[in-house]
C-alpha cells in the first residue's frame, strides 16, 4: 500500500510514511493494552473471588471499565499528536482539552460505579453480618452520586477557564427563580429527605394512613414520589411532600398483636362462669404463642340483652398478619371447647314474649276446641 498517496488522499498533506506508520503503531500498542487490561482484569477478579474480603471485588469490578476508556483515551490522543505534529491541522486542537476532561469524567465514573457497588454489599444480608437498612443507604447512595456529578461539572468547567464563583452566584440566583416556579417540586424533595432522615417507614413496611385512603407495602421511597402497592396489588404513587401533613401507621414494626373479643354464655349458666372465666385464663397463660408479659385480662363484663358477656384481652407474639390469625383462630377454638366442656354453651340471641293471662286463656280455649 502507498501510505505517501493515502496520507495525501485523507488531507494529510506532508504527512510522511514514518508518521503513518507511528500512528498504525500507537493504535497496534492500545488495541493490545487493551487486551493485556482486560486479561490483567480477569485474572485479579478470579483471585479476588477467593477472598473474604467483599471491597477489593467492588473496586475492580468499578474500575475495570473505566480503566479500559482510559487507555483508548491516552492511546488515540497520543495518535493524534502524532498526526498534529506534522500537519498543524486546527482540528486537533481539542486532543489536550479532550484527554484532559476525560480523565476528569473516567474518575468520575469510576467513583459512581464504587458508590453503587458499595450500597449493594452495605444492603445484601448475604455479604453482611449486619446489613444496614437499605432506605438509608439508598439515601447515602444518592446524595453521594449527586455530589460526585455536581463536583466533576464544577472541576471542569473551571479547567474550561469558567470561574467557579460566578457560576455558584449564579446559581444562587437561578436556584431563587427555580424555587418560586417548582415550589412542589422541591416540597416533594424535602419530604423525601425528612423520610430518609426520621425514617418513618423503609422499603417492604405495611404502612397506613389514619387522613388519607393510604394503605398498603412500599415498594420504593424516590426523591418525589413513594410507590405504595396497594393490598388488591395496583401501585398507588404519593408525593413524599404528603407525609409532613399526615399521621402514618407503621404495623410491621409493631411488636405483638391482639386479641380483643367478647363472648356471651346462656344465663341459665350463671353458676359455671366462674370456672369458665378461670379456664380460659390458665389457657391463655399456657398458650405458647401468647406474649404473657402483655396485658392478659378474662373478667366477666357485662349482663347483655340474651348473655352473660366475658371479654379477653391479650397479646399474640406473631404479628404477621396471617400467622395471627392462626393463632386467634386456634385460641376461639379453644375458648369454646372450654365452655361446652364446663357444661355451659354459647348464647344466641333469643326473644321472650310476655302475654297477658287473657290471651293465654283464649289460646288454650282454641287449642281444646281443635
Amino acid at each position: 500500500m502507498d501510505w505517501s498517496r493515502l496520507g495525501h488522499e485523507l488531507g494529510l498533506g506532508v504527512l510522511a510514511d514514518s508518521k503513518i506508520m507511528q500512528i498504525f503503531v500507537v493504535v497496534l500498542l492500545t488495541l493490545v493494552a487493551v487486551f493485556v487490561l482486560r486479561r490483567i482484569f480477569d485474572k485479579a477478579a478470579a483471585a479476588l473471588l477467593k477472598t473474604r474480603n467483599l471491597w477489593d471485588d467492588t473496586l475492580l469490578e468499578a474500575g475495570r471499565r473505566p480503566a479500559v476508556v482510559l487507555v483508548w483515551l491516552l492511546g488515540l490522543s497520543w495518535a493524534a499528536e502524532v498526526a498534529q505534529s506534522v500537519t498543524q491541522a486546527d482540528v486537533f486542537d481539542i486532543v489536550d482539552p479532550v484527554r484532559r476532561y476525560g480523565v476528569i469524567v473516567l474518575m468520575a465514573w469510576f467513583l459512581v460505579r464504587f458508590i453503587s457497588g458499595a450500597e449493594t454489599i452495605l444492603v445484601n444480608p448475604d455479604k453482611m453480618k449486619e446489613p444496614m437498612d437499605p432506605t438509608t443507604v439508598s439515601a447515602l447512595s444518592k446524595l453521594l452520586r449527586v455530589s460526585v456529578i455536581i463536583t466533576t461539572v464544577l472541576v471542569v468547567m473551571q479547567s474550561m477557564g469558567y470561574s467557579i464563583s460566578g457560576v455558584l452566584a449564579f446559581g444562587g440566583i437561578g436556584g431563587i427563580a427555580v424555587g418560586f416556579a417548582a415550589k412542589d417540586l422541591l416540597a416533594n424533595f424535602f419530604g423525601g429527605l425528612m423520610i430518609y432522615l426520621d425514617r418513618p417507614f423503609a422499603v417492604g413496611d405495611w404502612i397506613r394512613s389514619p387522613d388519607k385512603n393510604i394503605e398498603g407495602t412500599v415498594e420504593h421511597i424516590g426523591w418525589r414520589l413513594t410507590r405504595i402497592r396497594t393490598f388488591d396489588k395496583r401501585p398507588l404513587y404519593v408525593p413524599n411532600a404528603t407525609f409532613t401533613s399526615i399521621s402514618v401507621e407503621n404495623p410491621s414494626r409493631m411488636l405483638n398483636r391482639r386479641i380483643y373479643e367478647t363472648i356471651g354464655v346462656r344465663y341459665c349458666d350463671f353458676n359455671r362462669l366462674g370456672e369458665i372465666v378461670q379456664a380460659v385464663r390458665e389457657m391463655l397463660e399456657q398458650h405458647p404463642e401468647i406474649d404473657t408479659t402483655q396485658t392478659l385480662i378474662v373478667n366477666f363484663n357485662a349482663f347483655g340483652p340474651s348473655s352473660l358477656d366475658f371479654f379477653v384481652y391479650t397479646f399474640t407474639r406473631a404479628t404477621n398478619w396471617v400467622k395471627y390469625h392462626e393463632v386467634k383462630q386456634d385460641v376461639l377454638m379453644k375458648i369454646m371447647s372450654i365452655i361446652r366442656e364446663k357444661g355451659g354453651d354459647v348464647a344466641f340471641p333469643t326473644t321472650t314474649i310476655d302475654l297477658p293471662d287473657q290471651v293465654r286463656i283464649e289460646l288454650m280455649e282454641q287449642k281444646k276446641d281443635q
